[in-house]
């Protein structure tokens, strides 16, 4: 008898156990896919074909992902600063991803070095001191990073 009870309260254990299990894993997995997605890309290529690729690749992120569902921020630096000037080839491709809820910033070490001022860029863009330490701490705080 008392190995019956035994019995009954080991199985009783496993089957609560079992039915447990789907329920965290899903509690889980809807608690991770509130989480939103963050990426940094790097865009320190002068060349507006890397442009369209990571403007493509930004848009693709918005389209599968949901725009409210990921925070992207593009870092220009080095030779890709030309391609945030008012006048560049890409300025509608830009200009665009701006008004999609995209973050994009200029290095102003680059700014700088390339004797170019705020006047000169496109509207809406946003600067940070050094394109490559935001890089890193964009990292730090958790992004992907992407350089298409």
């Amino acid at each position: 008898m008392m190995q019956q009870n035994w019995l009954r309260a080991i199985t009783a254990i496993a089957i609560g156990a079992m039915l447990a299990m789907p329920l965290g894993n899903a509690a889980y997995a809807q608690s991770a896919s509130k989480e939103r997605a963050k990426v940094v890309v790097q865009v320190s290529d002068g060349d507006p074909a890397k442009w369209n690729l990571a403007l493509n690749n930004v848009r693709n992120l918005q389209a599968d992902l949901g725009p409210a569902n990921v925070d992207i921020e593009v870092v220009s630096y080095g030779p890709g600063i030309g391609m945030l000037l008012a006048n560049s080839s890409v300025a509608p491709r830009v200009e665009e991803a701006l008004a999609a809820g995209v973050k994009v910033v200029a290095c102003d070490n680059t700014m700088k070095g390339q004797k170019l001022v705020r006047k000169d860029m496109l509207e809406g863009i946003s600067y940070v001191p050094a394109g490559v330490v935001e890089l890193v701490q964009k990292q730090q705080q958790g992004y992907a990073y992407l350089r298409p």
